[in-house]
């Protein structure tokens, strides 16, 4: 007998299923192939047009999901780094998105032409002095918050499903999951954002009026 009176397979079946691991492409692959009613698998085979197929649906909605840029994903004020031969700016391929930190200066208006930021009012690729830039950035599958993983796995498996299995009911299914799933990535975003209509910048303050503070008086 295990302990609380359980017998010793049920202790070990509940040691063995608690824990914290993120996923991991693996994972993430067999939770969709499950969605879909077919066998786990042990290792990525990607000769297997089956599960090529699903990794590619993986990668798309990861790459998706993170362009509609997130807290986790989105960084503000980053210095550019400008070639001092030609004075351009290579855009990494890491990066979604990429845009000048200030929006309200229309001495520049960037876009991305060629890998390189071009500026449409000067018509050039040159840059001087100090550019900053705000971007969103691709991380890989393994590296984001397990709530977007999972809200990944979830689309994944509605694209999965509908591509693959003839079950409406099924596609059904999964798109409440999903949608719960991208609920629970809104309320995320909320807390870790701190997001305000007021709009403050990084390195400032704000303390909104407590009612108790009048019985200070």
């Amino acid at each position: 007998m295990g302990g609380f009176g359980l017998p010793f397979f049920f202790t070990k079946f509940f040691m063995a299923t608690t824990t914290t691991e993120l996923d991991t492409e693996l994972s993430a692959v067999n939770s969709i192939l499950g969605a879909i009613g077919q066998s786990p698998i042990t290792a990525l085979d990607y000769t297997n047009p089956e599960i090529s197929f699903i990794y590619n649906i993986l990668s798309e909605v990861n790459k998706d999901v993170q362009n509609e840029g997130w807290h986790f994903n989105r960084e503000y004020h980053v210095l550019a780094s400008i070639d001092s031969t030609t004075k351009h700016i290579t855009i990494p391929t890491k990066y979604l998105r990429y845009d000048l930190s200030d929006g309200n200066n229309k001495f520049k208006d960037v876009v991305k032409r060629n890998g390189k930021l071009y500026d449409l009012v000067n018509h050039t690729y040159e840059f001087t002095g100090n550019v900053y830039v705000d971007v969103t950035e691709l991380f890989a599958f393994e590296k984001i918050p397990s709530i977007f993983q999972r809200y990944i796995i979830y689309r994944s498996a509605v694209r999965a499903a509908t591509q693959l299995v003839s079950n409406p009911q099924l596609v059904q299914l999964l798109q409440t999951q999903e949608a719960q799933a991208r609920a629970t990535c809104m309320e995320y975003e909320c807390d870790q954002g701190d997001h305000s209509y007021f709009g403050w910048p990084h390195e400032s303050s704000y303390r909104s009026y407590q009612p108790y503070d009048a019985l200070r008086r």
